[in-house]
């Protein structure tokens, strides 16, 4: 199946192209690396604070790097889960995609 763009249609997803299912994804997962990575600092910086522990000059938190990394690798592997799952979803049910079913091309609600 043909999309007009170039490539052909995931099987199961009808419309919607790999190639911008891949992108979609590899764009989100940077996205999701950085935000998820800023959220785990955020995290630091309260239990620092709720711990009450020792501060470090210029650093947000001594540990920021272990939660950068717990951050960035659940926003990176949630955010493209999230982005892609949507656009399936969104896609596979926008009742101007399916065709009417025979007998009832003009039962498609009010107008």
């Amino acid at each position: 199946m043909d999309t007009g763009e170039g490539a052909p249609a995931s099987p199961g997803v009808p419309g919607v192209a790999r190639s911008r299912l891949v992108a979609v994804g590899c764009f989100t997962a940077f996205l999701g690396v950085v935000s998820g990575g800023m959220v785990g600092v955020l995290v630091a910086k309260a239990v620092a604070f709720l711990t009450r522990a020792p501060a470090c000059t210029g650093i947000p938190t001594c540990d920021w790097y272990l939660y950068w990394a717990g951050g960035a690798a659940i926003g990176g592997a949630t955010l493209p889960l999230l982005a892609v799952r949507s656009l399936r979803r969104s896609r596979s049910t926008d009742p101007r995609q399916d065709p009417a079913p025979a007998g009832q091309e003009g039962n498609r609600g009010p107008n």
